[in-house]
């Protein structure tokens, strides 16, 4: 099947298929700074042979789960030798937006907010909202400004909220079962042509922040973990 490079990010590279999908291949490098792997960051910092082969094994348990649950997501197939993932053709929410759902008041969140909270406190997942723009420090956005600006519809957005928890629930339940507990996680939307949100990219151990018995488990333990 013939396919043509149409875009070449941090950690993948989006390819158009003749069917009129698309393909993403995982590629081995990583966001981090001076050799350290860290998701948070904006740039590659360094490459770990075998992380998008993790990437893509986690997304695709991940992603046949959510759409038994019935919601909606880009996942249509997948090749573990080419390190690729098919998937439906979908628009993004403006330029990029990420939607983090918060179980626990950890990190920015804590940073932010630690007048009126403290560290780890139970969150009823908490969703929020940022475009994503590396400049500006992906600044957070509310369903107003959302809607407002033109970025989405307020159904879209109630829409992609409900996603959002419900998806987090399918992922924290299962990470349970392994004795593991979801602290908060990090999802990519968009819309199909008729305006229908849906879940897209990936749903992988860097985009997640998991603790064990207190503890931090940092994204490639958590591969090994995972797939213990």
């Amino acid at each position: 099947m013939e396919k043509k490079l149409v875009y070449t990010g941090k950690t993948k590279n989006v390819y158009a298929l003749e069917s009129g999908n698309y393909e993403l291949l995982f590629k081995d490098d990583c966001t981090g700074k001076d050799g350290v792997f860290d998701p948070g960051e904006n740039s590659v910092g360094l490459t770990i042979e075998g992380v998008g082969d993790v990437n893509l094994r986690m997304s695709i348990y991940y992603f046949e789960k959510i759409n038994a649950a019935g919601i909606p997501t880009h996942y249509v197939s997948a090749d573990l030798a080419k390190t690729t993932m098919e998937v439906l053709p979908c628009k993004a929410f403006g330029h990029g937006l990420e939607v983090i759902c918060r179980r626990k008041a950890v990190g920015s969140f804590f940073r932010r907010y630690n007048q009126y909270c403290t560290e780890g406190q139970d969150l009823p997942y908490y969703v929020e909202t940022t475009f994503k723009n590396d400049a500006l420090g992906d600044p957070l956005v509310t369903k107003d400004g959302l809607v407002d600006l033109g970025v989405m519809t307020a159904e879209q957005y109630d829409s992609l909220k409900a996603q959002t928890q419900a998806i987090t629930k399918i992922v924290a339940d299962d990470l349970a079962e392994k004795g593991l507990e979801l602290y908060d996680i990090k999802f990519e939307f968009g819309y199909d042509p008729n305006g229908k949100v849906i879940l897209i990219d990936e749903v992988a151990s860097g985009n997640m922040r998991v603790y064990k018995d207190g503890q931090y488990i940092d994204p490639m333990t958590l591969n090994k973990l995972f797939f213990a």
